[in-house]
């Protein structure tokens, strides 16, 4: 089969993720699509997805199966994008929308090279906006703020030179070592690895901090110049 990542675009949306499917014969398509899901699981958790196939033709079955396959991976199949009469037809009569807004510029969703074999690093000089999602494989680093509604998911670090009031996922890869940055973290959604970091209610959260886990456990550090 051929690579996944050449038969499935994934793009943000203002209302969630665009999937689309590249030309190819459905089964192979949709080994693919669930190949990504495997493999990215953190990132694909919980999220609502429109699916853009193109000119493939789907009846009732199909896309019912399909629906129902994503539902058990905790994703939901909100709309389907067709040039087919057809398709269109059966989406509708499942209740899936047919009409999805176009991807906002500023939202990203980009993968490291695994080819490489090196952790790479990704460079966003600007502020994230609610509806943005980022998903890297190695470090990511964010010169502005991290919105609430926002959401960053990193394989390495994640470094913010702003406040992070959003969602930030380190070492989602499931490296225990990576952390998190931020010069305000008081309002941060964060998890390192496997764990969940609550963030103590503290005024000092408030000045730069490093983020990582020790034994399980979150430790909260000034991030300062030595």
């Amino acid at each position: 089969m051929a690579d996944p990542n050449s038969l499935i675009s994934i793009k943000g949306l203002r209302d969630g993720l665009l999937v689309t499917l590249g030309n190819a014969p459905w089964e192979e398509l949709r080994g693919a699509l669930m190949e990504q899901i495997a493999a990215r699981q953190s990132f694909f958790q919980g999220a609502r997805v429109a699916l853009d196939v193109g000119a493939q033709i789907f009846h009732v079955n199909d896309l019912s199966e399909l629906r129902d396959t994503l539902s058990e991976r905790g994703i939901n199949l909100w709309a389907v994008v067709s040039e087919s009469p057809t398709t269109e037809q059966t989406s509708q009569l499942l209740g899936l929308a047919t009409r999805i807004s176009k991807p906002r510029p500023q939202e990203i969703t980009q993968a490291a090279s695994a080819e490489s074999g090196q952790q790479t690093s990704l460079f966003i000089g600007r502020t994230l906006r609610s509806g943005t999602r980022i998903e890297f494989g190695g470090h990511v680093t964010v010169l502005g703020d991290i919105n609430p509604g926002a959401e960053v998911i990193a394989g390495g670090n994640v470094i913010v030179w702003g406040r992070i009031r959003g969602a930030v996922h380190a070492g989602a890869n499931g490296d225990p070592s990576s952390a998190v940055c931020g010069l305000d973290v008081s309002a941060a959604q964060m998890r390192i690895a496997g764990e969940v970091v609550e963030a103590p209610d503290q005024a000092e959260l408030r000045n730069p901090q490093k983020i990582s886990v020790v034994d399980g456990r979150a430790r909260f550090e000034s991030w300062s110049a030595e």
